[in-house]
């Protein structure tokens, strides 16, 4: 008899520890599922979430032309048209990723100058600004708690954290960065330390040279002194001899963080 009660209080003593557990079990999952009833949201506390990323090569591809030719074309288009919001490296970041995402109508291409790209491919798994996001694309903030995840993106996200949230350390040698990859720097004499440029590759809009072109790379200098700065557009093999040894993408300098690649491109494990 004493084995047998024994037996059934440890059964009891089970079920009523299962029982408790269930409430926590169901509130995680409410967490979890957030604004639009994705887990996938809840789940992703510190990279960019899965929803997001171009799972297909075509729309990998597609991302990379419109994006080099959206920043390449900022740097080509005369200072005076350029749009406001580009006031430095990070504002060209921005912009050209949204345009990359943007669904490329007749109107948009018109309204931005850039009919000449129409030929390029789209991006067809989701188009800005319609994504489980909204248009807050930028991670600035890891989130603190499984349902805090759309708390930590927004629209707006300066260098810092583009690279530190939205981005992937690819290499320290150029030679393996592809079109549309950042080059990071970090100037720690200047009051905005990190700097970006972007590698366009060959340019779809002109002819930058022949044989032996390594590819162009355009920034945007942000304010320089009273001015509001400017955009820059150079060919790589001249940034690799920039007269300021800070400023040269190569291993032996320490200003030179890398070269990054967006999180979107990660292809899905």
């Amino acid at each position: 008899m004493m084995a047998n009660s024994y037996s059934m209080t440890r059964v009891l003593a089970i079920l009523i520890l299962l029982v408790a557990c269930l409430p926590a079990a169901d509130s995680r999952q409410q967490a979890a599922t957030v604004s639009h009833g994705s887990p996938a949201l809840g789940r992703d506390i510190a990279t960019t979430p899965a929803f997001l990323l171009l799972d297909s090569a075509a729309d990998r591809d597609a991302f990379r032309q419109w994006f080099a030719a959206i920043a390449d074309y900022q740097a080509l288009r005369p200072g005076a048209e350029l749009p406001l919001e580009i006031s430095d490296c990070a504002a060209l970041l921005r912009f050209a990723y949204r345009g990359a995402l943007h669904a490329h109508t007749g109107v948009w291409l018109e309204e931005n100058k850039l009919a000449a790209l129409a030929f390029l491919p789209p991006v067809r798994k989701y188009a800005y600004p319609h994504t489980l996001l909204g248009a807050a694309l930028f991670r600035v903030r890891p989130a603190i708690g499984e349902g805090a995840v759309l708390a930590s993106f927004a629209e707006f996200a300066d260098a810092k954290s583009l690279r530190l949230f939205n981005t992937y350390f690819v290499s320290r040698d150029v030679r393996l960065a592809l079109p549309g990859d950042i080059l990071f720097f970090r100037q720690l004499e200047q009051n905005s330390p990190y700097h970006s440029m972007i590698l366009i590759g060959r340019s779809h809009l002109v002819n930058d040279g022949g044989e032996g072109d390594d590819g162009i790379v355009v920034y945007h200098t942000g304010p320089i002194g009273k001015t509001a700065g400017e955009m820059r557009r150079v060919q790589l093999r001249q940034l690799l001899q920039h007269p300021s040894p800070r400023w040269r993408p190569v291993r032996a300098n320490t200003n030179f963080l890398g070269v990054y690649r967006w999180n979107i491109l990660k292809e899905a494990n």
